[in-house]
């Protein structure tokens, strides 16, 4: 999982599938990332994700909550179109922003 800092955003590149054998993972990394009290924002580029379960909504909802107590944002980029029906089925995009 790679990732970059600007200011107060950290956008992470996810590849490969977020589900029940990753995302014990990769909410630790994200965890991780966000625990640094000036991150406010942060950006999924799921361009590379090719799989998302209910598991990958837990890691998000998670980090939307941390975010949130502090102001923060979560946001994605480039869903494919599975993961992009899951964040539409799910209500995600009521609280995460989907940018072009």
């Amino acid at each position: 999982m790679k990732h970059t800092l600007r200011g107060d955003t950290v956008t992470v590149f996810l590849t490969g599938e977020l589900d029940h054998h990753s995302a014990k993972d990769i909410r630790a990394e994200l965890e991780a990332l966000i625990a640094n009290p000036r991150v406010k924002h942060l950006v999924l580029d799921l361009k590379g994700l090719t799989f998302m379960d209910s598991s990958g909504i837990g890691v998000v909802l998670g980090r939307y909550k941390t975010l949130s107590q502090r102001g923060g944002t979560v946001a994605v980029r480039e869903p494919g179109p599975h993961v992009n029906q899951i964040f539409r089925l799910s209500g995600l995009y009521q609280i995460v922003e989907k940018l072009c």
